[in-house]
């Protein structure tokens, strides 16, 4: 996952007809129901933000469809020598409890969209609970999971992926941002990790001799 570092952000100065656009991308993911008058911008001057960011080493990440747009590093420029693009975004390690959570909340978007109907993909925290369950050993404590659970939300929260609704802490929305970043490639590795964890899992304890 990738942040632009804020620091870095205060010393941009895009030319003044950009920066309606190019700004609020340095801050963060700019999604079309939320920010409009941003978002028409961001359209109408994709061309123009596209070269700018490019020069610093970025490419601009837009989804008309879905409605998001967010800047990654460009391919190519991860090089740490001296050479290399000095950079701009920077790269955040994941746990593996967020690791999994994405996962798994990406797989349910995938089912969600497969049926059709509403594009809004709601949960509980009770059927995220239930999602992450099947990973834990036997017996593990409800109480801890929760606390858990709800650390890794708030976690992935800050990180965009879901968000907690207005209201209703308990409820959460699956962004769909998460398509762009857990691809398929993404999901078929992880799964590979998944399985291996659950074969631990599974695995009956040593005897030992007594």
């Amino acid at each position: 996952m990738n942040a632009v570092n804020p620091e870095s952000v205060a010393a941009l100065k895009p030319p003044d007809e950009l920066s309606s656009a190019v700004v609020p991308l340095l801050k963060g993911v700019v999604y079309q129901e939320e920010s409009p008058a941003v978002w028409a911008a961001l359209l109408n001057q994709q061309a123009g933000v596209r070269d700018y960011v490019a020069v610093l080493g970025l490419e601009l990440m837009l989804d008309e469809a879905e409605g998001y747009a967010f800047l990654r590093s460009r391919p190519g420029n991860d090089d740490d020598s001296a050479t290399a693009t000095p950079r701009l975004v920077t790269r955040r390690q994941l746990s593996y409890a967020v690791s999994l959570l994405l996962a798994l909340l990406r797989k349910k978007l995938a089912e969600f969209d497969a049926g059709g109907g509403d594009t809004r993909l709601i949960l509980s925290r009770d059927q995220v609970v239930d999602l992450v369950r099947i990973f834990l050993p036997a017996g593990s404590n409800e109480v801890k999971l929760i606390d858990q659970i709800d650390a890794t939300l708030n976690k992935i929260a800050e990180l965009g992926f879901v968000r907690r609704l207005r209201g209703q802490q308990q409820m959460i929305e699956v962004r769909r941002i998460i398509k762009a970043f857990v691809d398929a490639q993404w999901l078929a590795d992880f799964d590979d990790r998944l399985a291996e964890y659950r074969r631990q899992i599974d695995q009956p304890p040593e005897a030992t001799d007594g």
